[in-house]
C-alpha cells in the first residue's frame, strides 16, 4: 500500500538537481544576449539639469544609450502603484528612468546596452549628468517634522499616508488604570541580501510579437500582466518564467523595478535578447529595504499585569517611493497586539518619505517591528510590577475557547483581522518545558554571583499567512503514470517540488517522485498572484489539493466504466486504481490516462486499448467520450481563501555578554512553532531555521549606515555584516499543530515565522543580561560597549 505522505519528512525532490549543479538561474539563459548596465544617481536628492550621452554612444560595441527622453506612452509615466489605499493620499512611484529629479542614491538615471556587460559598464562611465543638489531628508524622525526638507519637490511635506483605528475606549481605560507607562521604541532598516541578486533576460520576437522574459521575480504572473499593459501587448503573447531563484524574501516581489521594464523594452527596441544581472553594490542601493519605524507607546495595566489599554503612534520609513503602498505599516498596526487580549486599543501611523532606498516587505513584513514593540512592552510591564515575564504573558493570552477571535482592526486584504485558531498558552508551556525554565533561573542567579552576564529573552508572535485573492494548479496524469503539476507561484527554495508532490501523492496514491512540478512559468499557468506573505502552501497547496481531487474523480469514472464497478468501490494505491478488496483487479493510472482519450489511431501497444474502447462504444451505439466528460486525465482548479490564517509561536534565547569584548553569544535558541497541519516537518524546520538566522542577523549584525546626505556608507559585505553559520546556534525546535478551520488541508503558512520574533527575543535577552532597557534595534558589539561603558568618550 502507498504510505501516507502528508506529514512525513520526505526528502526534497529538487535537491539532487540543485546539489549537482543542474539548477537553472536567470543568468543561465540567453548566453548570446546583449549586456545592459545602468547609471545610478550619486546624490540623495538632486535636480537633473542635463545628461550628455555622446561619448557613451561613440564607444565601440554600444548599441543604445537611453534616458527618460527616449521613453514614450505609459513607459514615460511613473511605474505602477501596486496596492492603492484610501489612506495613501500622496503616493509616489519612480520612473523607469529618472525624469527631472532623483530622490535617493541608486535611483536609475540612464541605461546602456552593449555587446557585453563590460562594454556597457565602460559606457556608463562616459555618461555625464549635471545635477543641482537639493536638501536631503535622511533621518526618519527628522523627515517627519513639518519643516523638514521635502523628499519630492512637488509635495508640501513628507507624509504620504496616514491611518488610525480604535477599538474600545482607550482614554477611559487609561484614566481609570492602576498603572500607565509611556515608552519609545525604534527599529532600523534591514534588507534581504539574497544569495542570487536580481536578474532579467528578455527576448522579444518581432516575427510573432511575443516577449519571453526570464526573471528572478516572486510574481511572474504579475510581471506578465503588467508588461502586457505597459507595452500594449496581448497578455497571451507575454511569457514570464521565474526559473530557479536563489532567495527572494519579499524583495523580489516588486512589480516593477525599473530594470525589469527597461530590459524588456530594450529587447523589443533592438530586436535582440538583452540581459542584466544585478551586482552586489546595486543590490545594496537599488533593491528595496524594510523595517525602519519609530514607535511611541502608552500602555495601561492593572495590578496583576493585565494590559487594559494601548495607544500606539508610529512612523514608518517608506524611503523615496511607495510602490507597495501602505502594506508595511498596515501589517504592523494589525499585528502589534499579537497573541494578547487587549480590549482597548488605538493606533495611528504616518508613512514618511525619506531620501533613501524605497522600502517594501522583507521577510516578516511589518511584523518584526510589531512583535519587538509588544514584547518589549510585556517585559517592561513585568519589570515595573515585579511579575515573572512568562507569567505576565500567560495572564494576557487569548484563550483557546475564544476563537475565532476578532482583533478589532483592519487587515491588509481589506477585511478585518480575525484569528482563526490558536493555543497560545499551550505553546508557551511547550517552550518553558524545553527550556527547563526554573532551572535556568537558578543557573542565571549563580552565574551573576560569579560575574557572568546571562540573559533570557522571550518573543511571542502571531503570523498572518495565506492571504488571497487566489492561486491555481493544473494537474495531468501522463501515459506512463507520471503526474505533472503546474502552479503559477514561483519558488525560491521553499521546497515546493516536494510539499505539493506530497499532497498529490496522497490524493492519487502515487509515489512522491512520480509527481513532477513546474512552478512560476506563465506558459503553463497564466493566472496567479505570487510567492510572498507565507501564502504558497496555504493558497496554492489547497488549489493543488482541489485539482488532484478533480483528476482523481475523472480517473475513477474511467476506471468505473472499464472495470464495471461503482466509483465508490475503487481504491487508489501504488500508482493503480483497483477494486476495494480485490487488489489484483485494477488498472495503472497511466493506462487510465490512455483509455480516457478515445483514439482513432494506435501509436503503440499501450494505446491500442483506447482505439478498441472507441470501437466498442460505437458498436454499442454509444459515445466514445461520454457526455459531460473531456479527454485525458487533466484538471485546472483555483482556490480562493475567505480570509487569512494565523500561525503562532514563541521563541526564547539564552545569551551571554562578554565583559571584555562586549560580544554576545547565543547559548541556546528554543522555538515553539505552530502552523496548523504540517505537510513536511523537515521542510518546515528548514524554513524556521533560515528565518531565525535572518532574525538574528537583523537583531545583532545587520545595520545600514546612512549619513546626512543620504549616502549608504557601508554598501558592501566588507562593511555590512551578515552572520556566518558559526554565529547561528543549533536550534531546538518544537511543533504543535492547531489546524485552521478555513481551508480543507488545515494548514497555515510558515515562511516568515523564524524571522518575526528575532529582534524581540534578542532585545529582551540582552536587556535581561545587562539589566538595561534595549529600546533601539539592532544591536552590535559597539552598541553593547556603549551601554556597558556609558561614560566612555572616543579619543
Amino acid at each position: 500500500m502507498t504510505t501516507k505522505m502528508f506529514g512525513a519528512p520526505v526528502q526534497r525532490n529538487e535537491d539532487p538537481r540543485l546539489l549537482t549543479g543542474k539548477g537553472r538561474f536567470v543568468d543561465d539563459f540567453e548566453s548570446g544576449a546583449y549586456g545592459a548596465a545602468f547609471l545610478r544617481s550619486d546624490f540623495g536628492h538632486a535636480r537633473i539639469l542635463s545628461i550628455d550621452t555622446s561619448e557613451a554612444l561613440a564607444l565601440d560595441g554600444v548599441y543604445g544609450v537611453y534616458t527618460h527622453a527616449d521613453l514614450e506612452g505609459l513607459l514615460s509615466e511613473p511605474l505602477p502603484l501596486l496596492i492603492p489605499s484610501p489612506n495613501l493620499f500622496a503616493p509616489r512611484t519612480q520612473y523607469a528612468l529618472a525624469k527631472e529629479e532623483v530622490c535617493y542614491v541608486g535611483e536609475v538615471v540612464a541605461m546602456v546596452v552593449a555587446r557585453d556587460r563590460y562594454v556597457a559598464e565602460d559606457a556608463v562611465g562616459l555618461i555625464f549628468v549635471d545635477y543641482e543638489p537639493l536638501p536631503v531628508a535622511s533621518d526618519l524622525e527628522g523627515a517627519s517634522l513639518p519643516d523638514a526638507p521635502v523628499v519630492h519637490s512637488d509635495m508640501p511635506d513628507n507624509v504620504s499616508g496616514r491611518a488610525t483605528e480604535e477599538k474600545g475606549d482607550v482614554d477611559s481605560a487609561m484614566a481609570s488604570a492602576a498603572h500607565v507607562f509611556e515608552w519609545r521604541f525604534e527599529i532600523e532598516r534591514a534588507a534581504a541580501m539574497p544569495m542570487e541578486t536580481r536578474g532579467v533576460v528578455a527576448n522579444y520576437d518581432h516575427r510573432t510579437g511575443s516577449l519571453l522574459l526570464h526573471d528572478s521575480t516572486q510574481a511572474p504572473t504579475g510581471v506578465r500582466g503588467g508588461l502586457a499593459q505597459l507595452f500594449g501587448l496581448d497578455p497571451d503573447s507575454v511569457h514570464v518564467v521565474a526559473p530557479d531563484v536563489g532567495g527572494g524574501f519579499g524583495m523580489k516581489v516588486i512589480q516593477f523595478y525599473p530594470e525589469e521594464v527597461m530590459v524588456a523594452w530594450a529587447s523589443r527596441k533592438l530586436g535582440h535578447p538583452v540581459k542584466w544581472i544585478e551586482d552586489r553594490r546595486e543590490d545594496f542601493v537599488g533593491s528595496n529595504h524594510e523595517r525602519g519605524q519609530v514607535h511611541h507607546i502608552k500602555v495601561a495595566a492593572d495590578t496583576d499585569g493585565r494590559i487594559l489599554a494601548m495607544d500606539v503612534k508610529f512612523i514608518n520609513d517608506a524611503g523615496a517611493y511607495c510602490s507597495y503602498g501602505l502594506i508595511i505599516p498596515i501589517v504592523t498596526a494589525a499585528q502589534i497586539q499579537g497573541p494578547y487580549k487587549i480590549e482597548n486599543f488605538r493606533y495611528e501611523y504616518r508613512n514618511i518619505f525619506t531620501n533613501k532606498v524605497p522600502t517594501s516587505p522583507y521577510r516578516g513584513a511589518g511584523r518584526p517591528q510589531a512583535v519587538y514593540v509588544m514584547e518589549r512592552v510585556m517585559d517592561k510591564v513585568a519589570g515595573e510590577l515585579g511579575i515573572d515575564r512568562a507569567e505576565i504573558r500567560r495572564r494576557n493570552f487569548i484563550g483557546p475557547d475564544e476563537f475565532p477571535y476578532e482583533v478589532g482592526v483592519a487587515w491588509q486584504d481589506g477585511g478585518n483581522v480575525v484569528y482563526d485558531s490558536g493555543e497560545y498558552e499551550k505553546g508557551l508551556d511547550v517552550l518553558l518545558e524545553a527550556l527547563d525554565y526554573e532551572a535556568f533561573l537558578t543557573e542565571q542567579k549563580e552565574a551573576r554571583e560569579h560575574g557572568r552576564l546571562l540573559g533570557l529573552g522571550f518573543g511571542c508572535y502571531v503570523e498572518g499567512t495565506g492571504i488571497g485573492p487566489y492561486e491555481g494548479a493544473v494537474i495531468k496524469i501522463l501515459n506512463d503514470g507520471t503526474v505533472n503539476v503546474a502552479i503559477a507561484v514561483g519558488t525560491q527554495g521553499q521546497g515546493h517540488e516536494t510539499v505539493f508532490a506530497q499532497i498529490v501523492a496522497d490524493e492519487l496514491g502515487v509515489a512522491v517522485d512520480a509527481v513532477k512540478l513546474v512552478s512560476g512559468d506563465t506558459r503553463r499557468l497564466g493566472y496567479g498572484v505570487g510567492t510572498f506573505a507565507s501564502r504558497s502552501a496555504v493558497v496554492a497547496g489547497n488549489a493543488v489539493h482541489k485539482a488532484a481531487q478533480t483528476v482523481k474523480l475523472k480517473a475513477a469514472e474511467v476506471a468505473s466504466r472499464s472495470l464495471e464497478v461503482a466509483v465508490e468501490d475503487l481504491v487508489f494505491a501504488d500508482g493503480r486504481v483497483h477494486v476495494d478488496g480485490a487488489p489484483d483487479v485494477g488498472i495503472p493510472l497511466g493506462q487510465l490516462a490512455i483509455i480516457s482519450n478515445p483514439l482513432r489511431y494506435a501509436f503503440g501497444k499501450e494505446s491500442e486499448e483506447a482505439v478498441l474502447l472507441a470501437q466498442r462504444a460505437y458498436a454499442g451505439s454509444d459515445r466514445p467520450l461520454p457526455e459531460g466528460t473531456s479527454p485525458g486525465l487533466e484538471a485546472t482548479e483555483f482556490f480562493s481563501p475567505t480570509a487569512g490564517v494565523f500561525a503562532f509561536g514563541t521563541h526564547a534565547a539564552i545569551v551571554e555578554i562578554d565583559h571584555d569584548t562586549c560580544n554576545m553569544k547565543i547559548l541556546r535558541y528554543v522555538v515553539h512553532h505552530d502552523c496548523g497541519k504540517v505537510i513536511n516537518p523537515m521542510i518546515v524546520d528548514g524554513q524556521v531555521q533560515g528565518g531565525v538566522a535572518q532574525g538574528i542577523g537583523g537583531a545583532f549584525f545587520e545595520k545600514f549606515e546612512y549619513d546626512d546626505e543620504g549616502q549608504l556608507t557601508n554598501a558592501s559585505f566588507m562593511d555590512f555584516l551578515i552572520p556566518y553559520a558559526t554565529e547561528i546556534p543549533a536550534l531546538e525546535l518544537h511543533h504543535t499543530e492547531t489546524p485552521s478551520p478555513l481551508n480543507p488541508l488545515g494548514i497555515k503558512g510558515v515562511g516568515e515565522a523564524g524571522t518575526i520574533p528575532g529582534a524581540a527575543v534578542i532585545a529582551n535577552a540582552v536587556s535581561d543580561a545587562l539589566g538595561q532597557p534595549i529600546d533601539t534595534m539592532p544591536l552590535s558589539p559597539l552598541k553593547l560597549f556603549e551601554l556597558m561603558h556609558p561614560g566612555h568618550q572616543e579619543a
